[in-house]
């Protein structure tokens, strides 16, 4: 069943994002004494009473400083009260009713959903008094709280669960599904990409640099399976980062790339791969993570033929030359479920559990071939090997010094393994250890 959703809104720097973080029970919106700081719907499952609901932070009503924008912001916030369930109309205790609260309760006045008037940063008990200026606005008493210090949180809860519909009743944690993180350099059609899934307007699509800021989840169904495709804020150069809103959507796009199942790697068929290109390869492959590469806007590479792109790549990227590759075009639909399809096969090729015997197989088919070369008097061997998990599959070698490997022959192993194994596609996590009771073997022959 659809989860009931419970929808925040109000005027900017109101404390919006504070409040969906603190309900949420983790920092998920950026938090920046900035307006418009909060542009796409950022929504989180969370349970209520032993119920589930979706609560959805939205931008502030009335941003004006970012005039490119504020139209997107705004009918995203108000396809959000549309679709909501239930309404949190926060405003700011401290500062009173302003004309752009009275806007808002206009707003609210006309839905069709409930609501509750929450009266935020009221953080010490000298700002109680604050709420009764609210009764104004004709919702009657606000409940007052505090975000920034986590003050009288649970009522709300409370307040929420009692007020959620009756006939939405999630008891069980819904699903996330497959984890797909988008992830590239700033314009290269990550929200376009995603909203295409969709098939939906759900994220803002701008020419202008830096448009996304959060890591913004998204759960959608194709062919009965569900999955989360989770956008996040276009990549540059850390020496160029304005300000702490880019730094933070940095670090969440890199925290997404943790916790994802499968990267999508975006690149823009148009333009040269740069060093942030680089930079996000290479947090992908340090992170063992299933990767696809997909590079948009194919329609408009002026008939470069894919081998050549492939090969192109393969001089410019290091580290992901097993990750497979597909061309699509988001803005106009092309190839997209192409790219479904092989996400799950990477996922799938990521959590396979390889038998002792075939490992050790393909490890001394791969040692016949090429035995370990080491410029030390004392020859390297390596004696058997043992997968110890899967997601990504790591596999330990055991062998008699770890230091007489050379860099380049590790790699040929990693290689040989998976080409033998089925997990050419897919990074694998390869540890060297000295085989257990080696170091006694050799003081009792001493």
């Amino acid at each position: 069943m659809e989860l009931p959703r419970v929808v925040i809104i109000g005027r900017p720097n109101v404390g919006k994002s504070s409040l969906f973080n603190v309900l949420a029970e983790r920092r998920i919106s950026i938090v920046e004494p900035t307006s418009g700081v909060t542009r796409d719907r950022i929504s989180y499952p969370m349970e209520f009473g032993g119920r589930w609901a979706e609560i959805v932070d939205t931008g502030g009503i009335g941003v004006d400083d970012i005039a490119r924008l504020s139209a997107q912001i705004e009918e995203q916030i108000f396809r959000a009260i549309k679709e909501a369930d239930l309404l949190l109309f926060v405003t700011d205790a401290q500062a009173g009713v302003t004309p752009l609260d009275r806007r808002v309760a206009e707003i609210v006045r006309k839905a069709k959903a409930p609501h509750i008037l929450v009266a935020n940063k009221v953080d010490d008990r000298q700002h109680e008094a604050l709420g009764a200026e609210f009764f104004e606005l004709g919702f009657g008493e606000p409940m007052l709280v505090s975000a920034a210090r986590n003050r009288w949180i649970e009522p709300l809860r409370k307040a929420i669960a009692a007020i959620l519909p009756k006939d939405k009743i999630v008891t069980e944690k819904p699903q996330e599904g497959l984890k797909l993180a988008v992830v590239g350099k700033r314009n290269v059609g990550k929200s376009t990409l995603i909203n295409a899934l969709l098939r939906e307007e759900r994220l803002i699509v701008s020419d202008m640099p830096g448009t996304t800021r959060d890591s913004v989840d998204v759960r959608f169904e194709h062919n009965g399976k569900i999955y989360t495709a989770i956008d996040t804020a276009g990549l540059r150069r850390r020496g160029k980062l304005d300000n702490a809103i880019e730094f933070f959507g940095v670090h969440r796009a890199e925290r997404t790339i943790r916790r994802c199942d499968v990267a999508l790697f975006l690149l823009d068929a148009t333009v040269d791969v740069t060093e942030v290109d680089k930079r996000i390869c290479k947090y992908i492959v340090d992170e063992f993570k299933p990767c696809l590469i997909v590079v948009n806007k194919w329609d408009l590479s002026e008939g470069m033929k894919t081998g050549d792109y492939q090969r192109y790549l393969d001089s410019r990227l290091t580290g992901l030359h097993f990750a497979p590759l597909i061309f699509v075009s988001a803005a106009k639909r092309l190839n997209l479920w192409s790219l479904i399809e092989v996400a799950e096969s990477l996922h799938e090729q990521a959590g396979k559990q390889i038998g002792t015997g075939q490992l050790n197989s393909a490890l001394q088919k791969a040692i016949s071939k090429r035995a370990p070369y080491t410029k030390s008097a004392k020859e390297g061997k390596i004696f058997y090997a043992t997968q110890l998990g899967v997601h990504p599959p790591h596999i330990v070698v055991f062998v008699n010094d770890p230091k007489l490997f050379t860099e380049d022959y590790r790699r040929y192993i990693l290689n040989s393994l998976r080409e033998s194994l089925g997990l050419d596609e897919v990074p694998i996590k390869m540890t060297l250890r000295v085989r257990p009771g080696r170091h006694a073997d050799e003081k009792k022959k001493r």
